[in-house]
Order: C-alpha cells, then structure tokens, then sequence
C-alpha cells in the first residue's frame, strides 16, 4: 500500500528559501562576468600592458552589441585625442540631421539677358557644399561638360561679364578650429568653403634644369592663389630627389626647397589652394572656353557687404546634384578625406541654423549626442576630420554613437558600408591579413603626431558583434608598433569565444 508525504508548512518554508537562494545566485553570476570573459579582459591587458607602451596612454572600450555587456574597458571615459576617429562622429550628425540620400546643390546663375547666345551680364556659381567637383571618377569633368550643355540649351555661347563665385553659403572661416600653421601647405589641410574644385588643391610640378646646377622650374595651375619661391636646383644624373614645401600662415606664397636629378621625370605635389571659390571661378572659365563658351570678364569671388545694396534676383540656367551622402561618406571614411568632413559640419549647421559654419555644426551634433546619453564633457569637437589637436572623445562616447548607428535601422546598413574593411579596402587594406579579423573586423582608423586610433566593429568566432574604440595617446614609439598592438587586440576579438 503507498502513501504520498505530505508537504508541512516548515518543509514548503525550506523549500521557497531555496528557490530564492538560487535566484540570487544566478542573478548575481549574470551580472558578473563570466569566466570567458574574465580570461579575455587579461588577454588584452596583457597586451595594452605591453613595455613599449610605458609612457603611452590607452583609452579603450569593448562593448557587445548583442547582450549589451561591456566586456572590457580601459581609461574609457579618459578624453583623448581621437584625430580622424572624429570623423565617426561627424558622420553620425550628419546621416541624423541631412540623411544618407542628402545631394549638395550647385547652380549657375544670372541676373542678364541673353541676346543673339551673349549673356548680357556676370555669371554667378553659387556653391551649396559640394566636395565632390573633382578628380575622383572624372566627376569635375562631368560636371564642366553639364554646365556647358546647359548654358548651350539656355542659348548662351558668349558671357560678356564675369564669372563669379558665390561661396556664401557658409562662413568665411576657411580652416578647421586649432588646425597648426606648419601643415598649412599640405593638402589634406586644404581650406573649406561652399565652393570647392579638386578638394582646394591644386598639384605643384617640379621639372629639372637643362644641366646640373639650374634652377628648377615649377608650375601651378591658374588660379590657387599662390606665389613660389624658388630654392629647388637641378642635381647630377642619377641623384636623388628630394624637396620639401612650406608655407607661412600669414603668407600665400610656396616656398619650395630642394634637389631634382637633371634626368629625373618631373616630380610633383599636391598643395592646398589659397582661396577655394575663386580657385573655382578661375578653373570653370578655363573649362567652359575648353566647351566652346567663351568668358569675356574675369573669374572673381563675390564678396558680400552689409553697406551693398541688394543684388538684382538671379535665375538658375543650370542646376548640379552631387553624389547622395552614402557615397560622399564612403570616400570621406575610406580614404579619411578630412575636407569632406569639414564641409559635412558645416552643411549640418546650414542645414538647422541656415548659415554653414562649424560652430553651428558643432551645436547641432551636441544636441544630437545628448539625445543618444552621450554625456556633456563626454567629447570635445573642434572640427569635423579629427586635423584638431583641440578634438577630445573618450572610447566609451565612441562606442555609444557605434552601438546607436548599428541598432538604428536607418542607418545600419548605410554607415557600416562606408567603414574600412581589414585586408580588403581603405586605410586598413593593409592591415590584419591572415588572421580571423580579415574581411571582418570595419573600424575607421585615426592617425595625426602621437595619436594612433581604430574604432568600428568586429565579429567573434560565434558570431557575436562587438564595438570597440581604441585610442592611443602621448607615445613617441614608432607609430607603427602602436597599430600592431591595436590590431593585435582586434584580432584577439575576433577569436573570442563567449561559449
């Protein structure tokens, strides 16, 4: 014969104390980290403690986007210097603000007549922004040969005035905030403005002599603004090249030093313009006497007065459209196009202020990044590349704009797509090949003086996505020991495993 036991009040007691043991426990081991993940925070400690790196200062941050947990940080909400990491957050105000379908707008413009194919008065190019005018694809080439069939349909054949930039659409602040005076000649330094021709640069030619001890001849194009002064002489056969360029800040003058072989092929280099809209008037007169429409007048840049009366209404004869955003952004992030990052902050701040000047950005994206937690004092922006020493984010503030864009459905798909592929393409095309961060691990790397940053994304070998932010500061070892010590902790990353 069986019986059941049964339950008393003591023994039903015990037994919910357990049950709520046990929940304790089990709270309490999800909330700690496991032990997988203890043993990968000491892999990378192991490596961010490297000797080398003694005086250095890594700020460093690991977060999974899938369940959420910080898996590892470092100094993560120490402000560092970020150079073109800054870029990230330029995008990410932008793609908020503009969209990724967002097209800069050109127009040509007129207030004359046009009689018998002579338009009777200046022609004006009144710029929206557009960074995309230029050598990449052939587009400036494009854009000239649709100026020159527009103006041909509208009748005009002959312009007996001026051509005339109109740049007016942003400010007249033309370089970035704490920007140094002794990179001022490069072109990755080149000037913004609402006009702009070959990303204001322009490509210096240095030719030899005809015999040893000549004075070498140097070449611009028409227009930069720039003067040259001569130090470059002509060398023996088979010497080496060697030339350097400077330019004072307060001065529009090239000073090329240097030595060029007599039978070596002309060296060149590529030098920031003086003054971008006029740099434009001057090179589309050229193109359009090119297509057959010739310009009686001179290129000039208009210069608006508060004392001018106002401007007779000008009516559009041709309208241009750039490239929408998307593609814009994959130039600026794979290559790291600090004037495409310029313009983009300042058309943020057109876009919401009406008046395209990087303060205005610069206030739009705070408005932006308090709205996604980011705390205030989380991030300084100077500029919008990173050219800034003045720039300041702590990795934890970067991997907070990382994790919004990638859960945001909006802009998932298009801000991944302008990321830097290891091994394949971009600044690191070169980097983590043959490991399992290969064709996995999409970061925008960052590089100015002691600054060596990479931050984006990278899959474990279970498929889980983490977002990092690595920033190195304050070193004077070779900057290419400090990528290696990123990339190894990147490719640590991808050979996690949480399971």
């Amino acid at each position: 014969m069986s019986s059941s036991r049964r339950s008393t009040p003591s023994s039903r007691g015990a037994a919910t104390a357990a049950a709520l043991l046990a929940a304790v426990l089990l709270v309490g081991a999800a909330a700690g980290p496991s032990r997988r993940e203890r043993a990968l925070a000491a892999d990378l400690d192991r490596i961010f403690d490297a000797p080398v790196m003694e005086q250095g200062l890594w700020g460093v941050e690991v977060k999974s986007l899938d369940s959420g947990r910080v898996l590892y940080a470092r100094n993560a909400r120490t402000l560092m210097m970020p150079a073109s990491n800054m870029k990230i957050l330029t995008l990410a105000a932008a793609a908020e603000t503009l969209g990724w379908d967002f097209r800069f707008t050109t127009t040509l413009e007129s207030d004359g007549q046009v009689e018998n194919g002579l338009l009777r008065g200046d022609l004006v190019i009144r710029g929206g922004g557009d960074p995309t005018i230029n050598t990449r694809g052939k587009r400036a080439d494009a854009v000239f040969d649709e100026w020159a069939a527009g103006l041909k349909a509208a009748g005009v054949s002959r312009i007996e005035g001026h051509v005339i930039g109109d740049a007016t659409a942003f400010d007249d602040r033309r370089l970035g905030q704490g920007w140094a005076w002794d990179y001022l000649e490069a072109a990755y330094a080149a000037p913004i403005g609402a006009l702009e021709l070959n990303e204001s640069s322009a490509t210096l030619t240095i030719r030899p002599g005809a015999k040893p001890g000549d004075p070498a001849g140097l070449e611009l194009p028409p227009g930069t603004g720039l003067g040259l002064i001569y130090h470059v002489a002509t060398g023996e056969s088979g010497t080496a090249t060697a030339i350097t360029v400077g330019r004072q800040a307060d001065r529009a003058y090239l000073d090329v030093r240097g030595t060029i072989a007599v039978d070596a092929a002309p060296a060149t280099r590529e030098v920031a313009v003086a003054n971008p809209s006029l740099y434009f008037a001057h090179s589309t007169v050229l193109a359009l006497g090119a297509r057959g429409i010739q310009v009686h007048g001179l290129p000039r840049e208009l210069v608006p007065s508060e004392f001018e009366t106002p401007a007779a209404p000008r009516r559009v004869l041709v309208e241009s459209k750039s490239p929408p955003l998307r593609d814009i952004a994959a130039v600026m992030m794979k290559v790291s196009q600090n004037l495409y990052a310029e313009t983009l902050l300042k058309a943020v701040g057109g876009a919401k202020s009406g008046l395209g000047s990087a303060e205005n950005g610069r206030r739009a994206a705070a408005e932006i990044f308090a709205g996604w937690g980011i705390p205030e004092g989380g991030y300084v922006q100077a500029d919008g590349s990173g050219l800034s020493r003045y720039d300041y984010v702590t990795a934890d503030a970067v991997v907070t704009i990382l994790e919004r864009l990638f859960k945001d459905p909006r802009h998932k798909e298009a801000f991944m797509a302008t990321l830097p592929v290891a091994g394949r393409d971009g600044t690191v095309a070169s980097r983590l090949k043959g490991t399992r961060a290969e064709a996995n691990a999409a970061a925008k790397t960052g590089s100015i003086s002691n600054v060596r940053t990479l931050s984006g994304y990278v899959k474990t070998r279970d498929g889980e996505t983490l977002a990092f932010s690595i920033l190195a500061n304050s070193f004077t070892i070779p900057a290419a020991t400090v990528n290696y010590i990123a990339d190894v902790a990147v490719e640590t990353l991808a050979n996690y495993s949480g399971r």
